[in-house]
C-alpha cells in the first residue's frame, strides 16, 4: 500500500498512457459495422449490391453514388421495399456524414434487409476516394 501512496504519480501517468494505446482500439469498434468506400465498391461490382442514398431531396440533387436511388430516411420504412424489391442483395446505405445512413441499418434489417451496411464517413468518405458522383 505504501508503494501506491509513494508512486501514485507514475501509476497514474502508466495508467493513462495504457489507455491513449487502447483508444484507437475502442474507437475503430464502433465504426466495425461501416462500410469502406473500396469495400462498397466492391460489394457493386461483385455482388450487385444496390446503392440507397438516405439524405434529403437537395442532398442527393447536390451530389449521389453513381447509380444510387433516393429514399429519404423518413420515408425508409414505407418505401424501401418498393424500391429494393430482393431482400437477399446485398444494400449500401450512403448520406452526407454516415450518422443517418446507419440509423437507416437498422430499420433496413428490422425490414429483413440481412446484408445492410451503412457507408462509413458517407459521401465525404466516398469523394476523399475520388469516386464518381452523378449530380441531379
Amino acid at each position: 500500500m505504501k508503494f501506491l501512496i509513494d508512486n501514485w504519480m507514475l501509476i497514474s501517468v502508466a495508467l493513462a498512457s495504457g489507455g491513449m494505446l487502447v483508444w484507437p482500439m475502442v474507437a475503430s469498434g464502433l465504426n466495425a459495422g461501416a462500410l469502406t468506400a473500396s469495400g462498397a465498391v466492391q460489394l457493386i461490382n461483385r455482388e450487385k449490391a444496390v446503392v440507397v442514398d438516405v439524405g434529403d431531396a437537395q442532398e442527393f440533387a447536390a451530389g449521389h453514388v453513381s447509380g444510387s436511388r433516393h429514399v429519404p430516411i423518413n420515408e425508409l420504412e414505407s418505401k424501401l421495399p418498393g424500391v429494393v424489391k430482393n431482400k437477399a442483395l446485398p444494400l449500401i446505405l450512403v448520406c452526407a456524414s454516415g450518422i443517418r445512413a446507419s440509423r437507416g441499418v437498422a430499420i433496413a434489417k428490422k425490414l429483413g434487409y440481412e446484408h445492410a451496411q451503412a457507408l462509413g464517413g458517407g459521401l465525404k468518405a466516398w469523394k476523399e476516394a475520388n469516386l464518381p458522383l452523378e449530380k441531379t
